[in-house]
């Protein structure tokens, strides 16, 4: 038999080794066509699904937010000389740029919001009437505050200091009402610590001290630490005794950021919370019976002094309780102030939508039903440009009606009155809110 020498042996073995090499990376090539074929089809169904969301948030983004962008940096607010009060054809929050906010969400989020507004004004203050750098003339504290504006805008905020407790001069609220704001917040980061938090009470007493609450009272407390997830917090008290005090599942540290819009209803017992779109409290039996809670208090706490900051803008409380299905049912019209859109523009505020699916409900279960939807508008401004912005307005609740909801745009029809019909008094930041309205009538 004859030997191979080990030169032979080398070229042996590399032969093996390379048929080897071929049959395996023949059949691994093999198996990777099938995974690329499979990630090539999960691919186009991810883009199938992007595209047709994409597709949905344009139609909705026409109707509510058209040209909204997301990100950027919130502007410093400006120390200025004090501003003269509005007057018929100056500036005033109906008609001041908004502060940029987050982008556009789903349609899912906008037509499933189901927070409607109190219809009966109670107390809203915008801050229109007060000078930069004054204490706002409609709240009461033991401590400081100031109004300010941001950048070039002419929209007016109130910025709360901590160890400082504010109250709105509201009192005697009813059994059924609502609470809305804005906040605006500066310099929060990994810093900001968890203790940082804006509480919101409703009490039965008027009292500065964070421990002596009343007998019977509500908190509430909005977390601004960005470094963990902290959860909203809510305590009661009834008859002096608490009740309820549990931390509630949440992450609202982008919305915080974002100029949210805070929203809460109170029926009878039943306290609900909304930041933004999303529902995080809803407590059937939170508030003491009876309607006892007469005050609102705002309290910030745990700030670090010059550099976390925390402004409230556009309170709003409304008297609410009467359902608008049933009224307009039977009385063949409803007027309301619930429905808001961007200053001096058409442009829906998604808070709206609670309202405008009310509306869809009575269509969607009486299909003889036709509407026409008014608008009206305030007295800032010129007349003839309040006139057209109402009829714009008017058009685009029917929009909202039509593309969000499918409703049959045979069936509503619109007009304007501009500021020609006023129920409240113009020269007044609550007047105005009262006369910024939408009715529906039963044709």
């Amino acid at each position: 038999m004859k030997i191979m020498n080990l030169s032979q042996k080398l070229v042996l073995v590399t032969g093996i080794l390379l048929f080897c090499a071929t049959s395996s990376n023949a059949q691994f090539l093999k198996k990777l066509g099938k995974t690329a074929e499979r990630a090539a089809e999960r691919a186009v169904e991810r883009r199938v699904d992007r595209e047709a969301t994409e597709k949905t948030d344009q139609a909705l983004d026409s109707i509510l937010e058209p040209g909204s962008k997301k990100g950027g940096n919130t502007p410093v607010p400006t120390s200025r000389k004090p501003e003269e009060s509005t007057s018929k054809n100056g500036n005033s929050s109906e008609n001041a740029p908004m502060a940029s906010s987050e982008g556009p969400k789903s349609l899912e989020v906008y037509s499933k919001f189901d927070y409607v507004p109190g219809d009966v004004q109670l107390f809203f203050d915008d801050f229109a009437n007060d000078f930069v750098g004054d204490f706002p003339s409609k709240w009461d504290t033991n401590g400081t505050g100031e109004v300010v504006t941001i950048g070039s805008s002419n929209e007016k905020w109130f910025e709360v200091k901590s160890s400082s407790v504010y109250f709105p001069n509201i009192s005697n609220l009813p059994e059924d009402y609502t609470i809305e704001f804005d906040i605006l917040t500066l310099g929060l980061d990994d810093q900001t610590s968890s203790t940082a938090i804006l509480n919101i009470n409703l009490e039965d007493e008027k009292t500065y001290d964070y421990y002596r609450a009343g007998n019977n009272a509500v908190n509430v407390k909005i977390p601004f630490a960005q470094y963990a997830d902290i959860d909203i917090r809510i305590w009661n008290k009834i008859n002096k005794e608490t009740l309820i005090n549990n931390n509630v599942q949440s992450d609202i540290r982008k919305a915080v950021l974002n100029k949210p819009h805070i929203s809460i209803a109170v029926n009878g017992q039943r306290f609900r919370l909304w930041v933004n779109e999303t529902k995080y409290v809803d407590v059937p039996k939170l508030v003491a019976p009876g309607g006892v809670l007469n005050f609102i208090r705002f309290e910030p706490e745990g700030l670090k002094d010059g550099k976390d900051r925390i402004f409230i803008g556009n309170l709003k409380v409304a008297k609410g309780g009467e359902d608008l299905r049933r009224k307009l049912l039977s009385e063949g019209k409803i007027s309301t102030n619930a429905i808001l859109f961007n200053s001096g523009s058409d442009q829906l505020k998604p808070e709206s939508m609670g309202v405008i699916r009310q509306i869809f409900q009575v269509l969607e279960q009486d299909s003889s039903i036709n509407l026409k939807i008014v608008g009206h508008t305030d007295s800032d401004g010129a007349e003839d440009t309040n006139m057209k912005l109402s009829k714009n307005r008017a058009e685009a609740v029917k929009s909202a009606l039509v593309s969000v909801y499918g409703v049959d745009a045979g069936r509503l029809s619109t007009d304007g009155k501009g500021e020609s019909e006023p129920v409240g008094d113009n020269s007044t930041s609550d007047g105005k809110s009262q006369n910024r309205r939408v009715e529906f009538i039963k044709l």
